[in-house]
């Protein structure tokens, strides 16, 4: 597994599990289990965990396999996990938000992940029109100087708000931000701005929520309702990308890649965009090992010049996705459902 450093003596693996699929909405979990499946994972590589708030139980399990994991494998061994974590203030808070609520809030992901102070957390704010975006990020600033938090970031957040936060005098590590095959927004501006203000970018949503895999290739259409809503959100995405035939070519494109290194279409997908500039790792979702092989070969696959350049072909008879990074998704929260709050649950 490949490993970077985004800050000094901060190393993660460049594949994160996330941490959604174990939380409340996704069917039974037997904590035991995804306790065994997480060692699975880091004594394969794979040592970095993403969780929030927000995901019921997730932050607890964590913790637990954390107390596992030291007792098993020592100190040493433990030292190489890093947990990120979000905190993502209810929509509800925001008006009235306070430097004791968020607080209260670090704190009780302090207690749940059995940390003193907390690796890295991703800050996250529902609404631009309310105020008190800035002042949460100076108080998780303080908070970190207090030694509650390691690393302060962020996700979702577009690049006009990074850039105030930014200029206020909050540092990012990092911005897990939406960034694929099919969605290059962040190419517009965030990439030139993690570059001049030095934070790593996270990718979620590699696979679209699967629609990137080998399952739909040669498939028709899907027509609404569909199965769940991450497939939804995603095949919004097909849509403004240019449409089932285009998005039909990208999935033939990379079959014949995946073939050259025998692999799967999802693989492909996910270790394109760790060759992106900016790019410090891709977050992948597992409710168990099932996928491990195939998510330790997203950072073992080498794509060649060739390899790239068939994709860039497909890419560039895309439409451009209008916006910045998350805009469509805050633009169509009242068209389509609370899209962004089921995001955030399940780790977008």
């Amino acid at each position: 597994m490949q490993r970077i450093t985004i800050a000094p003596g901060y190393e993660i693996s460049r594949v994160i599990r996330g941490g959604w699929q174990l939380a409340g909405g996704h069917g039974a979990i037997d904590s035991e289990s995804a306790i065994d499946d997480m060692i699975a994972f880091a004594d394969a590589g794979i040592t970095t965990f993403d969780c929030a708030d927000i995901y019921t139980g997730v932050e607890e399990l964590i913790g637990r396999f954390r107390l596992a994991y030291g007792n098993q494998r020592g100190t040493e061994a433990l030292s190489r996990i890093r947990v990120h974590t979000k905190f993502v203030p209810d929509l509800a808070v925001l008006p009235v938000i306070t430097k004791a609520y968020v607080e209260g809030v670090i704190d009780t992901s302090r207690e749940r992940l059995n940390l003193d102070c907390l690796d890295l957390v991703q800050f996250h704010w529902w609404a631009y029109d309310i105020p008190g975006w800035q002042e949460t990020a100076g108080w998780l600033k303080e908070l970190q100087q207090a030694g509650k938090i390691g690393k302060v970031s962020a996700t979702n957040f577009d690049t006009d708000h990074i850039e105030a936060i930014v200029a206020s005098g909050v540092s990012f590590t990092s911005l897990q931000l939406q960034y694929s095959l099919l969605d290059l927004r962040p190419e517009k501006r965030m990439v030139e701005l993690a570059a001049d203000k030095d934070f790593s970018l996270f990718c979620y949503g590699t696979v679209a929520g699967g629609f990137l895999g080998d399952r739909w290739l040669g498939q028709p259409e899907p027509e609404h309702p569909l199965e769940n809503r991450s497939l939804t959100k995603y095949k919004l995405i097909i849509d403004d990308f240019g449409g089932w035939e285009l998005f039909q070519a990208l999935l033939s494109t990379l079959r014949k890649i995946a073939d050259r290194h025998d692999v799967d279409i999802a693989t492909i997908a996910s270790a394109a965009m760790l060759t992106k500039p900016g790019v410090a790792a891709v977050i992948v979702g597992a409710r168990n090992r099932d996928h491990l092989p195939s998510n330790l070969a997203i950072a073992n696959v080498k794509l060649t010049d060739t390899d790239l350049a068939e994709i860039e072909l497909i890419l560039r008879q895309a439409k451009e996705l209008e916006g910045d990074v998350y805009t469509l998704e805050r633009d169509r929260e009242g068209r389509h459902g609370s899209i962004m709050k089921y995001n955030l649950n399940k780790g977008e």
